[in-house]
């Protein structure tokens, strides 16, 4: 529900919507309702993003209710009633890809087409408003010529979706529903549902429990925004000429996206001075170590950032040992890859895959069946492992990154001229680019199963934890409010943790759709 626009005197610009507040004229079946537990989360996720440095909506408030309402949270039968709540968020506009698609023609797989399909006169109106609402400079820019016009807004709500996602790759961020209703005309990220932070870094992790296909997993984000901006150019033709937005795609997408992912992991990894050929290279194989090792996508980055850059330090064993400690241990291994289906399941998936190879496509089974084969095998594979196997490898492979890592970081030292200022430059920028604290599913959890019980307390301390991410100066009062309560919380399991460790084995358990 909208409550209104605010101009500040600042020049910005401020829709306020009330989302769960119940039922509008426009509404589909449902009840118009969200609950407390997804009202927490979008809370607090869309204000960490904010602190993070991450282009998002805001969270104005969120106000509980006495109201409940029944929900199956897994689609399992098991429906139960959950208290609601409403949340107030805030964005400059929250037009998204999907608000065009009503222009949409029809659609050759559904038969179904847009409510407006043939109003090009209201498509006209849509696009003058974002534009001189939203875009002015591109209005300035472009006054007489409204095919430039739109080219030129297409051609910046392209780089700002590929910067967007490529920041989201940089924290370890998982959308979880990003189909075009999810995508922001100006580039925020909008509308948290599913979303999860990584914890082991897993290129294929799908945060969206009932996303089985895995199209939204984390290393598919970038393909996945690519594609709803040529979604989004089919429904501006013909006021943007299709083959004209296709070419601004093709040309703008992948080029700034790679920019500004590689600009980014650059200072995460405090390459401050110089800029090399080989630094893609270096990335790809500190996120394979990574991957290999199991390690913590946050920790490990945060680590990095105390690593001993001077050639022979005597420290570097004491590092390692840090380091290698953030990496997944066989209990965490043998638990992230237990299968999922019933035996009985899986042999008649593979008699399918043999027999009728279409059906199983058709009925969307086949990602599905290969993870399972994939974790089947993994798990074998762990049988046969010792924790010291497991330690020997880790570390190994944690060396080998480690010193090509320091080789690199000797080039950038001896671009600079001054080493002991280049070292403080390097460790500034890693602190202010390498979050110590994401807002990671089992510390939302503890959040909400204490919320259910009446206790918010824990939604404040995390709120006041997330606003200084990257553990930077706060002032006395907060210092002592993150270092006395906010520092430690509750798990399921009734264990006191840090909110920087890596999460407890219970979190594994946690199911998000």
């Amino acid at each position: 529900m909208y409550l209104g626009e605010v101009c500040t005197e600042a020049g910005e610009r401020w829709e306020l919507q009330l989302k769960g507040a119940g039922p509008t004229p426009f509404s589909r079946q449902a009840d118009g309702r969200k609950v407390l537990r997804s009202s927490i989360r979008e809370f607090l996720c869309s204000e960490a993003m904010f602190h993070l440095g991450v282009p998002t909506t805001r969270a104005g408030a969120c106000v509980t209710s006495q109201s409940t309402v029944v929900r199956d949270i897994f689609y399992d039968g098991n429906p139960r009633p959950e208290p609601c709540a409403v949340v107030l968020r805030l964005a400059p506009t929250f037009l998204r890809f999907g608000s065009f698609e009503i222009f949409k023609s029809r659609d050759e797989h559904t038969g179904r087409a847009g409510p407006s399909v043939g109003r090009d006169d209201i498509r006209l109106q849509m696009l003058d408003y974002v534009i001189s609402t939203f875009y002015p400079e591109i209005q300035a820019a472009h006054p007489e010529d409204p095919v430039q016009r739109h080219a030129a807004f297409f051609r910046e709500v392209t780089r700002r979706t590929a910067r967007l996602v490529a920041e989201w790759q940089c924290v370890g961020f998982c959308h979880g529903v990003l189909n075009t209703d999810n995508m922001s005309i100006v580039g925020l990220t909008v509308d948290y549902g599913p979303f999860g932070f990584l914890d082991r870094y897993d290129p294929d992790h799908v945060c969206n429990a009932s996303d089985t296909a895995g199209r939204y997993a984390y290393s598919k984000q970038p393909e996945v925004c690519k594609w709803n901006l040529q979604k989004l150019a089919e429904a501006l033709d013909p006021a943007l000429p299709l083959e004209l937005a296709e070419a601004i795609l093709a040309d703008e997408f992948d080029a700034e996206f790679g920019r500004h992912y590689l600009q980014k992991m650059r200072r995460k990894l405090g390459l401050v001075q110089t800029e090399q050929e080989g630094d893609g290279t270096l990335v790809a194989q500190l996120l394979e170590t990574m991957h290999l090792t199991g390690a913590d996508f946050t920790n490990s980055f945060h680590l990095l950032s105390s690593f001993p850059a001077a050639p022979e330090s005597p420290d570097l064993d004491e590092f390692l040992a840090t380091l290698t400690a953030q990496c997944a241990s066989l209990e965490e291994l043998r638990l992230a890859f237990r299968p999922q289906m019933d035996p009985r399941q899986l042999s008649m998936m593979l008699m399918l895959a043999q027999s009728n190879p279409q059906l199983l496509a058709l009925i969307g089974t086949r990602a599905s069946l290969a993870r399972e084969l994939e974790r089947v095998e993994q798990q074998s594979r762990l049988e046969q492992l010792s924790e010291a196997e497991l330690h020997g490898r880790n570390r190994s492979r944690w060396a080998a990154w480690l010193r090509d890592y320091r080789a690199r970081l000797e080039k950038d030292r001896e671009a600079s001229g001054d080493a002991a200022a280049w070292q403080a430059e390097r460790v500034r920028i890693m602190r202010a680019n390498n979050p110590k604290y994401v807002l990671r599913n089992y510390i939302a959890q503890g959040a909400i199963e204490a919320a259910e019980s009446g206790d918010f307390s824990e939604v404040r301390r995390v709120l006041k934890l997330l606003e200084t991410p990257y553990g930077g100066e706060v002032d006395a009062e907060a210092a002592a409010e993150a270092s006395e309560a906010a520092e430690e919380t509750r798990g399921a399991a009734g264990r006191r943790r840090s909110y920087s460790s890596k999460p407890p084995l219970w979190a594994a358990e946690l199911c998000v759709t």
